[in-house]
């Protein structure tokens, strides 16, 4: 499948490995290929990111909060709230008493020969499927970002919830792919 890939694509999934590793993650999820989406401004991808307002800066910054939540994205939040949970007074108990990202958890620790390897979460490597299908489903031949972009707005986890919460969605990313008939 990584055949298929356009070059921009590749560099998407090149640049998941290395947010993982900068974060210190021991695995490649769905969020890490959101953020390597924004690496290169010129992809039809970054570009309607852009449009609706994410950036390489809000989607670290969102990510930083849900990991402060505990993984909770915001529309998680919201429902619990909706149970009478207040996640940010929660949140807040738990900081004052052990510390800020206190529910971030720790890094994991890598050793080895092959601590370097990150793999690929079951989760992400369902959105590179994904990608595939969207391809296919298009009728082009490569899997280019905003295929990447469309296998992550359809799948549902933390990448779908950040990117719903600032209104973009599988039918945005559609039309605004199909308006601009570019395949990167």
């Amino acid at each position: 499948m990584f055949e298929r890939f356009t070059n921009e694509a590749r560099a998407a999934v090149v640049g998941a490995q290395r947010e993982a590793k900068r974060e210190g993650s021991g695995e490649i999820t769905p969020t890490h290929i959101l953020s390597a989406l924004l690496e290169d401004p010129v992809t039809t991808t970054a570009a309607v990111l852009t449009e609706h307002g994410v950036s390489a800066d809000t989607i670290a910054g969102d990510l930083r909060e849900m990991r402060r939540r505990a993984g909770l994205s915001g529309a998680d939040a919201a429902a619990l709230d909706a149970l009478g949970i207040d996640v940010e007074e929660v949140v807040g108990r738990v900081e004052r008493a052990h510390g800020e990202y206190a529910l971030a958890g720790g890094r994991p620790q890598r050793r080895g020969l092959f601590s370097g390897h990150r793999p690929f979460t079951s989760e992400a490597k369902r959105v590179l499927e994904q990608s595939l299908r969207e391809a296919i489903e298009l009728g082009d031949r490569g899997i280019g970002t905003e295929h990447l972009l469309l296998a992550l707005v359809r799948r549902p986890g933390p990448a779908r919830d950040l990117l719903s919460a600032r209104g973009v969605d599988h039918r945005t990313v559609s039309g605004e792919v199909g308006r601009r008939g570019d395949t990167r």
